[in-house]
């Protein structure tokens, strides 16, 4: 199904400005919440159902995020859903709201990602795993995220030219962006010098390559259209589509922590499954085109997972804005910056927020809301009507959101 017949409309979105704040996450939680709320005009016993984005950090209550964010609003009867799915959490949270909605479970929800991020490289939850392919590419490797962001690095200098030059006018274009963003963690303009002077962390790539871990979160309350009319909003901001597909076999370029190439599906037939798409990127956002209607010319701003400024690069290409190897050259141009034609990461992305797990594919669509609504400030995309987002998470997990208006 494509088009408008299963649209939900989102009536609000708010978030807790990132940072390293020594709190818990659940209080994070609760301040989006209520900013959410709020932003919809909605008292909490209206919401009918709450579905939370887990992180695996925070012990117990955070294993159980729907119900851990519904007690702390005040227990009122709701349904709660619980939904881990990596770095796509808080899409796959979204996309769990979205069906309940079109399904007549519930005609308001409430969607929550939150986290309290440990300081520095993210590791494998403890204890000896070796089944686990997140354990072992730590243990038999030693692969920290920097050290596979640095190898697609290395990949787009030696098959594109791209250069360390290159990567860091991402960072100078996202800081830009984030320093008129009042719920950014870095909130400081940027200059290619400060990147190159910048530690070493896995080569090519600096300390302001990388983004940080961050404490943060951030909510949405979607609703039915119906209910959207009765509110008085007409014309609100609508999800047209949520892609959470898996990647296909054979794949031929590896993704962490994969250390081997589908030796599980050995016994598909490649040819069965019809061709490729040129990486498990471009097949999120072919899913989420196919299921808007639109295509990429038809988009006024793009929210991409911006671990690492030359990952930004590769989103460009796999979300179609440009040709293979082109990305660099889109960048230069000035297309993706604000003001250009295709702003990407308004926000400033994660590289002034931060990776607060969770919450940051909630945090996208918090984005494309106050774009789409005029509402983004002195970031605003002049005249935005449809806009993605596009994150990539561990064990097959990636997502894309398409909102118009």
């Amino acid at each position: 199904m494509t088009g408008d017949g299963h649209d939900v409309a989102v009536l609000g979105a708010g978030m807790h400005p990132w940072g390293k704040w020594g709190r818990g996450f659940v209080e994070y939680g609760t301040v989006a919440a209520r900013a959410a709320l709020a932003d919809a005009g909605l008292d909490w016993p209206a919401i009918g159902s709450v579905v939370g984005a887990n992180t695996v950090r925070s012990g117990y209550p955070g294993q159980v995020a729907g119900a851990t964010f519904a007690r702390a609003l005040g227990w009122q009867g709701a349904r709660v859903t619980s939904v881990y799915a990596a770095c796509a959490s808080g899409a796959q949270a979204i996309n769990t709201a979205r069906t309940q909605i079109l399904a007549g479970l519930a005609d308001t929800v409430l969607i929550v990602g939150a986290d309290a991020a440990p300081k520095g490289f993210f590791a494998p939850v403890g204890g000896d795993r070796p089944d686990d392919p997140d354990w072992l590419r730590f243990r038999l490797l030693g692969a920290t995220n920097p050290a596979y962001f640095a190898l697609w690095a290395r990949r787009r200098m030696a098959v594109y030219g791209d250069t360390p030059e290159d990567f860091a006018r991402v960072k100078v274009k996202n800081a830009a962006a984030g320093a008129a963003n009042p719920h950014a963690r870095y909130r400081t303009a940027v200059t290619a010098e400060d990147v190159a002077a910048s530690p070493v962390v896995a080569d090519p790539l600096r300390l302001l390559d990388i983004c940080a871990t961050s404490d943060g979160a951030a909510a949405l309350v979607l609703s039915s259209m119906d209910f959207a009319r009765r509110q008085g909003v007409p014309r609100p901001v609508r999800i047209r589509a949520v892609s959470t597909v898996t990647p296909r076999y054979p794949r031929t370029a590896l993704d962490l922590p994969d250390i081997a190439t589908d030796s599980a599906a050995a016994t598909l037939d490649p040819v069965a499954l019809g061709p490729e798409p040129d990486t498990f990127r471009a097949a999120i956002a072919r899913a989420a085109y196919e299921e808007a209607g639109l295509g990429p010319e038809e988009l006024s701003l793009a929210e991409v997972y911006d671990l690492s400024t030359s990952l930004e690069l590769e989103w460009y290409e796999d979300l179609g804005l440009c040709g293979p190897g082109e990305g660099a050259k889109l960048l230069r141009e000035g297309a993706t910056a604000l003001g250009g034609r295709l702003p990407v990461n308004p926000s400033g992305g994660l590289a002034s927020f931060g990776e607060a797990v969770p919450a940051q594919a909630i945090a996208q669509v918090c984005e494309l809301t106050w774009q789409l609504r005029g509402q983004a400030g002195e970031r605003q995309v002049t005249g935005a009507r449809a806009g993605i987002t596009a994150n990539q998470g561990l064990f097959g997990h990636g997502s894309s959101v398409i909102a118009v208006r």
